[in-house]
């Protein structure tokens, strides 16, 4: 009873708002309903509304999805320091990357869906229900270790949220473990993810052990990136609060990531030039183009030049304490991170084909309504969530309250 008590009162909260919340929300519908048009129209005439064909299979739900789980994992960016190292002003704000975790993998699990076709198809890939063929399929595998993550991080923001709510000290034995827990799945989620672009042989492009330490690294930079951003936002339209000591502390812990991933980056460029075997075109397309098929060029150089102006920005103490440069690093980081799993990892690991025939792919009008309204899911769902979590952690909403406000309730 008091947890449906937890729920009802939550939901009160909800559909309680400024007019700048009313119109948010109504943006985000119009956006849903938009890509949901574009989504009905996939189901009437199959994948061929899109511009994957056999050869580039995956394309920008994939490339989506990838990130997506970067920013899922980086919660522990939060977590680490917040409750390994007892950082006190991170502790305030970690449910917030919790938060953000679980509206990553619920719109991970979505780009899945749309990019598998057929959604009849996907029962196969329920924990309990499907066959999963578990251990042989990496994909089973990476269905696994998202439903794991995210039961874990809505059992520990659901707890942590209902004992606030009812002004009770929450059980350390319990909760400490699932938070600490929640580190190597949290690590898990992104190295299956990687060995996914492992596990075929005949992409050398993706052939590497670095790959699954570099989507980490990576997803250290993003996933903060965006919650910088946030929580600026938050900070400004809401009654949140977060020391800039701790923000200052993300952008360091991102300065040290965004290292790491430039040099593995430059690892593997080293590795391919020096050894110049016929691998070496998946660089080539990327970066200098083959013949005339120059596509994704730009993109290529845009995803390193922005990246190594961030990591710049981050760098220094003097930039990465201005607001104005954090927040264009944060968005450095964002783009430049979003381009390389979107582009310039999928791309040229299908291009050339074994064949050594090139397809210049493009996202069609479908792919980017159907990703748009993903997208649009994703926020709205946070967006309520933190909306809920604001109002238990800041603005006194709980059991006391609400009975000062309705004295009858004790009775």
């Amino acid at each position: 009873m008091n947890f449906i008590r937890f729920i009802k009162e939550s939901f009160q909260i909800l559909i309680r708002g400024s007019k700048r919340y009313y119109l948010w929300l109504a943006f985000l519908f119009v956006v849903i309903f938009w890509g949901s048009t574009g989504y009905i129209e996939q189901l009437k005439q199959g994948l061929l509304v899109t511009n994957m064909r056999d050869p580039v299979s995956w394309a920008f739900y994939i490339g989506n999805f990838t990130f997506l789980v970067g920013v899922a994992a980086a919660a522990i960016m939060l977590v680490i320091p917040a409750y390994i190292y007892n950082w006190k002003p991170l502790k305030e704000v970690v449910i917030f990357g919790e938060l953000l975790a679980i509206s990553a993998v619920i719109m991970c699990i979505l780009f899945v869906i749309v990019d598998v076709g057929n959604p009849l198809r996907l029962w196969h890939m329920i924990p309990l229900i499907g066959k999963l063929n578990v251990p042989s399929s990496l994909l089973a595998w990476d269905s696994v270790v998202l439903t794991l993550y995210f039961f874990l991080n809505l059992i520990i923001v659901g707890y942590l949220l209902y004992t606030l709510f009812y002004k009770r000290e929450y059980n350390r034995r319990l909760l400490t473990p699932l938070i600490l827990f929640s580190i190597p799945v949290a690590i898990g989620i992104h190295t299956v993810t990687a060995f996914l672009y492992n596990g075929f042989a005949g992409r050398p492009y993706w052939n590497s052990a670095l790959l699954a330490p570099k989507f980490l690294a990576s997803a250290f930079c993003s996933g903060p990136a965006v919650l910088i951003i946030l929580f600026q936002i938050l900070k400004k339209t809401t009654t949140f609060e977060i020391k800039d000591e701790a923000i200052w502390k993300i952008a360091e812990l991102m300065a040290y990531a965004m290292f790491i991933n430039l040099f593995f980056f430059f690892a593997e460029v080293f590795k391919e030039v020096y050894s110049d075997t016929e691998h070496l075109v998946h660089l080539k397309y990327l970066f200098k183009g083959v013949g005339e098929n120059r596509d994704i060029v730009m993109y290529g150089w845009a995803s390193l030049f922005i990246s190594f102006i961030a990591f710049l920005l981050f760098l220094i103490p003097a930039t990465r304490k201005n607001v104005v440069t954090l927040n264009i690093g944060a968005i450095l980081i964002w783009f430049g991170v979003y381009i390389e799993k979107g582009i310039a990892l999928l791309i040229p690991g299908f291009t050339p084909d074994s064949l050594g025939q090139i397809y210049g792919y493009r996202p069609s009008l479908v792919e980017l309504k159907v990703s748009m309204g993903i997208f649009a899911i994703g926020f709205l769902i946070f967006t309520f969530i933190t909306k809920i979590a604001i109002a238990i952690i800041f603005e006194d909403f709980n059991i006391e309250s609400l009975k000062r406000k309705q004295p009858s309730l004790s009775k």
